[in-house]
């Protein structure tokens, strides 16, 4: 298995940097797209607690370790990523981290505490996006007011998402829509 790198870009571990297997369709989210988005999520990082699904390289739930979040559960469909996902967890020393093979959305633990942050980006040809939106929603996955970060090939509106979730930040940046949305009170 062929291995890139991709670092952290901020925090504790600014500057650390994970392995990335070659996997098709595994595509890190570019660094200028993560400065962004957790530029938006400063303000509510402290003591989050997250969901990185459809991992991949795990950039996104080890940023945010390294900036602040209590804990992460990262999940993945493959083996692969999450021997590799473990073995990044033990040399960053982090106990904050579980994670998990799954089949995704149906595989997804029922945890204790509600997600304050998820990060959503499957692979774009599975049209699995938005599925996975509604099942979070439905399956009482996420805390009452929680901040969801979705990448996709093409733009969202609102309209193609739960009823109860607003749309507060978007950008695209090459061929990577990105939003940040925000899950409102029913």
């Amino acid at each position: 298995m062929k291995q890139g790198q991709v670092r952290i870009i901020g925090g504790e571990w600014r500057g650390r940097k994970l392995k990335v297997p070659d996997i098709a369709d595994l595509r890190p989210t570019p660094d200028r797209v993560r400065e962004t988005l957790f530029n938006w999520l400063a303000p509510v990082i402290q003591g989050a607690s997250c969901l990185d699904l459809f991992t991949g390289s795990g950039v996104l739930g080890f940023e945010a370790l390294s900036r602040g979040a209590a804990h992460v559960v990262m999940v993945d469909h493959s083996t692969a990523v999450i021997d590799l996902l473990q073995q990044e967890a033990i040399m960053l020393k982090t106990s904050c981290a579980d994670i998990y093979c799954a089949k995704i959305p149906g595989g997804l633990k029922t945890t204790a505490r509600p997600f304050d942050i998820v990060f959503l980006d499957p692979p774009y040809r599975q049209n699995i996006l938005l599925p996975c939106c509604f099942y979070l929603e439905e399956n009482a996955f996420l805390a009452e007011n929680a901040y969801i970060y979705l990448e996709a090939k093409e733009g969202l509106t609102e309209s193609d998402l739960p009823i109860n979730w607003k749309i507060i930040k978007n950008k695209i940046a090459g061929q990577v829509a990105y939003h940040l949305v925000k899950r409102i009170k029913k």
